[in-house]
């Protein structure tokens, strides 16, 4: 059952419940309306009837009845003590000697009551006749409610017409409302299955709308669709940046392999070069599995109390070394800075950048390193003076695979170049609660900032 004939059915239904309570309370309420003017019809005659009535000492009551002016729908009976009929204005079938309602002689106040045979149905109102405090008789005045039961008949069935009518009215209008209400829940579905048979994720849904749920609904499925398409683009790209990578390296292993085949014997130069290859295939690897633990949440940071003015000192200390005469790698001012964080990975995300610029820094260039704090956070820069990244590039840096042009080429056997290393540092300090700056010129060189929140 569709969706659009299930609300169809639940509108008709509350509708159907509404009107059938709404025309049980008229029903209720007009029947309450006559019963209520044939209970003073038969007041108003009982207590003409009462005023017309003399009784003896004896119990015996005397009334003209024919002389009393009462309503030619009103039948009256009187009784007597013992339950002697005494008089009575117009026989009902069924009751010439019979009392309307059976009743002890000592009732003590009048009730009403609607009885009901195979031949009459009355309403009947009984009131005791007392003389000097003590019963005397009993009245009994009755009308028929046939025109009650012939009303109450034709306003039940002209209520029900009216409720079939509008039921029917009802559920055809919710079923074309719905459907153009509905209508884009069809366009989703049917843009989803043409995308699932054609994989064209660019496909988005049209909608021209209100602005509400379903138009929410079209906005959210289209931002998906787009993040869905993003992704898959990115893996696509990884995937040929992945391939691009690993073909290299591999190239020159079997290249090296085949030659010593060839030659019959073990090259110096050759093994060296598959040692290379093999490291970096092993750095490779190592960086994409850093990468997939970094997304997937399963990469653990063991945040403790970090000396960050420490920290830069030993990095700079060890990268001295690789440094070396090539470029002059310098220590600026130093603040004292400590931040809560897992030490091993900051210090990565620092060696990362600092290789980086010593890689990419001309013969003679310089490197500066510093370390300030500004209102509650830390501020580390790197700064070289090589030849900076175009612009188009500056957005795309800490994309994977991602590298600059050529000025920014790697070198062989260096430790970074795969275009994964500002990935993994942007990810390590993001989940520091920190950021990453950059600011390059070209020909004037680029400008790492690393911003952490202090702990005091």
């Amino acid at each position: 059952m569709s969706l659009r004939l299930r609300l169809t059915l639940l509108y008709s239904t509350l509708t159907g419940g509404i009107l059938l309570v709404f025309a049980a309370s008229v029903i209720f309420v007009f029947n309450l309306l006559l019963l209520n003017q044939i209970d003073n019809t038969l007041e108003n005659a009982a207590n003409i009837i009462i005023t017309g009535i003399k009784v003896d000492s004896l119990g015996k009551g005397e009334v003209d009845l024919t002389a009393v002016d009462v309503s030619s729908d009103v039948y009256v009976q009187v009784w007597g003590l013992g339950n002697n009929f005494q008089t009575g204005l117009q026989t009902l079938e069924g009751f010439e000697q019979t009392p309307f309602v059976k009743v002890a002689s000592n009732l003590e106040a009048p009730i009403y009551r609607e009885i009901r045979t195979e031949k009459q149905h009355l309403r009947v109102i009984v009131i005791p006749l007392l003389q000097n405090g003590h019963h005397v008789g009993i009245l009994q005045v009755a009308a028929r409610l046939d025109v009650v039961d012939t009303a109450r008949s034709g306003l039940t069935n002209i209520l029900a017409v009216i409720l079939i009518v509008a039921i029917l009215l009802s559920a055809n209008a919710a079923w074309i409302t719905l459907g153009q209400t509905l209508k884009p829940l069809q366009v989703i579905a049917d843009t989803a299955e043409q995308i699932n048979r054609a994989d064209d994720l660019s496909r988005r849904i049209p909608y021209d709308g209100p602005e509400d749920e379903i138009g929410d609904l079209v906005e959210s499925f289209n931002l998906t669709l787009e993040r869905l398409e993003a992704l898959f683009t990115s893996q696509q790209r990884l995937l040929a940046d992945v391939s691009h990578e690993l073909r290299t390296p591999l190239t020159v292993i079997k290249g090296n392999v085949d030659l010593m085949r060839r030659m019959k014997s073990l090259d110096e130069e050759s093994l060296t070069s598959i040692d290379q290859e093999a490291g970096r295939l092993t750095r490779l690897v190592g960086g994409l599995l850093l990468l997939a633990q970094a997304e997937s949440g399963k990469l653990a940071l063991v945040e403790k109390p970090v000396e960050l003015d420490l920290l830069l000192t030993e990095i700079f200390q060890e990268m001295m070394v690789l440094a070396g005469s090539k470029v002059r790698l310098r220590l600026n001012e130093i603040d004292q800075a400590r931040v809560n964080g897992d030490r091993d990975r900051l210090k990565q995300v620092l060696i990362n950048l600092v290789a980086n610029a010593i890689q990419y820094t001309p013969q003679g260039g310089e490197v500066f390193l510093s370390l300030e704090t500004f209102g509650g956070q830390a501020r580390i820069i790197c700064r070289d003076t090589g030849p900076g990244i175009p612009p188009d590039d500056l957005p795309h840096i800490f994309e994977r695979f991602y590298r600059a042009d050529a000025s920014r080429s790697r070198t062989r056997g260096s430790t970074t170049g795969f275009g994964l290393g500002l990935s993994i540092a942007n990810w390590i300090v993001e989940h520091h609660g920190g950021r990453i700056e950059v600011n390059s010129k070209e020909g004037q060189g680029t400008t790492f900032a690393i911003w952490l929140p202090l702990i005091s």
